[in-house]
């Protein structure tokens, strides 16, 4: 089980590309739709706050396995929605 460091570490990093990612594209093609750029960055920025905002949140969680299940569904959700941006800012090349 990762500590909650490193979960930190890890959304601030996966986020941090999607991030770098939008506004390289803004940067290299300024005729895109810059309002759905801004969104994602908006999205992403919202996750990231929810995400740590989850990870400082223990106070309903008792035991071990709960905790482990916590921080499993906090990743779960990391990857599923930083694959979901990347897949809405490839929609727009």
């Amino acid at each position: 089980m990762a500590n909650r460091r490193q979960i930190k570490r890890e959304i601030n990093y996966l986020l941090g590309d999607v991030l770098e990612e939008c506004y390289s594209e803004m940067l290299n093609r300024p005729d895109k739709n810059e309002k759905e750029i801004d969104a994602i960055i908006d999205d992403a920025v919202d996750l990231a706050d929810d995400l740590i905002s989850r990870i400082n949140n223990l106070k309903n969680i008792k035991t071990r396995k709960d905790m482990k299940a916590h921080f499993n569904a906090i990743l779960i959700d990391l990857e599923d929605k930083t694959s979901g941006f990347i897949e809405r800012l490839n929609k727009l090349s």
